[in-house]
């Protein structure tokens, strides 16, 4: 119990002021609308943005976009990458840039999904993610 007291004390010290944080929803919508600008210049196809709040906390919304080859995909995601640099946004994390048949990008409150067709056809995130999850069960 002391433990778990001292670490919940060194997490949140008292003498720190509260910190005023933005609206998520708002950081959230002009982050995707910025990956949404930046695909669109990058002429990505069939981009599609999925609401993720209440769905799990690990983004607010997941964007999935196809390239028409490898090296479009690699384009895509390129490009995506630098305009969050650009913006500020750091910790961006990246997946499957060398292959470039499906490329992860995580930007915190948006998760990008860049595809080529075939292989975007075969793991259907949007079947996945679209559909309201069923709510958990919990036994009576």
């Amino acid at each position: 119990m002391k433990l778990t007291r001292a670490i919940t004390n060194a997490a949140t010290p008292p003498s720190a002021p509260p910190v005023a944080a933005a609206p998520l929803e708002d950081s959230s919508a002009n982050l995707l609308k910025m990956i949404q600008d930046t695909l669109d210049d990058a002429k990505a196809e069939n981009t599609l943005a999925i609401d993720l709040i209440g769905k799990t906390s690990l983004a607010d919304a997941m964007v999935v976009t196809t390239g028409r080859s490898n090296r479009h995909v690699s384009a895509i995601a390129d490009q995506v990458v630098e305009a969050l640099k650009i913006a500020g946004h750091k910790n961006i994390r990246v997946e499957g840039q060398p292959q470039c048949d499906w490329v992860l990008i995580d930007a915190g409150d948006v998760i990008l999904h860049v595809f080529r067709p075939e292989v975007r056809s075969f793991y259907n995130l949007e079947k996945m993610w679209g559909a309201d999850r069923p709510s958990e069960f919990s036994p009576s």
